[in-house]
């Protein structure tokens, strides 16, 4: 079976480290309550760059990353030790439907989303897991929702629809449900999933040529 997520620290990590600050300002009442304490989740956390980034914006946060494949766990235990961060990183071997922990004021998906099996459950198991009024943060591949707009407005279109074919989709297809997403799926096919999953709240933060940033705040009317 292929491992659900990866996160290299080059060309991923670069765009997060330019563009995560930004994004998290944008959401003001999440930014300060990462500033006074915040517990998160990194779901899908691979060798734990987004985690150790999180956790050195933000010196009193408490992050715990989960991640289904052991190797990249131990490595990001290595990074977070290395960065002098253990005390508030911590990493757990988990599927993204199955973390433990609950009253989470923010739940993070770092391009790992569309490659799992059954994103669904996963965004259910994200809202019963969030606090009210806690956030869950997807961190996407950008598409502009469709192969014709995608190839005519998207330099970046053709890498992405390659990866998607090659890692991706088959990613998913390995997993029980396999929806396959996919790397392009776009807005309209995310906010689709995470109304099924019971959000009714979801803001577009951001997007780049690169990445797209949806916000889905839970609400105590969330069923």
């Amino acid at each position: 079976m292929i491992r659900w997520c990866s996160k290299p620290p080059n060309a991923s990590g670069a765009r997060y480290r330019a563009g995560l600050e930004g994004w998290l300002a944008l959401l003001p009442e999440l930014d300060a309550a990462l500033r006074t304490g915040a517990t998160v989740a990194d779901v899908g956390c691979g060798r734990g760059y987004p985690s150790v980034l999180l956790a050195g914006m933000y010196p009193d946060a408490r992050i715990t990353g989960f991640d289904a494949h052991e190797p990249s766990i131990q490595l990001a235990r290595e990074r977070a030790n290395a960065a002098g961060l253990a005390a508030r990183v911590d990493f757990a071997l988990s599927d993204a439907a199955g973390y433990p922990g609950t009253g989470y004021d923010l739940i993070t998906f770092f391009d790992a989303f569309h490659d799992l099996g059954d994103p669904l459950g996963a965004a259910i198991h994200a809202r019963d897991a969030l606090a009210d009024g806690g956030t869950l943060l997807l961190i996407e591949p950008y598409s502009a929702g469709s192969l014709a707009q995608n190839l005519a407005q998207n330099p970046a279109a053709a890498f992405g629809y390659a990866a998607s074919t090659f890692l991706c989709t088959p990613n998913s297809l390995s997993q029980p449900v396999g929806l396959a997403l996919g790397a392009m799926s776009g807005e309209q096919t995310l906010r689709g999933v995470l109304a099924q999953a019971g959000f009714t709240a979801v803001e577009k933060v951001a997007e780049t040529p690169f990445n797209l940033v949806l916000a889905a705040q839970r609400r105590p009317s969330d069923q």
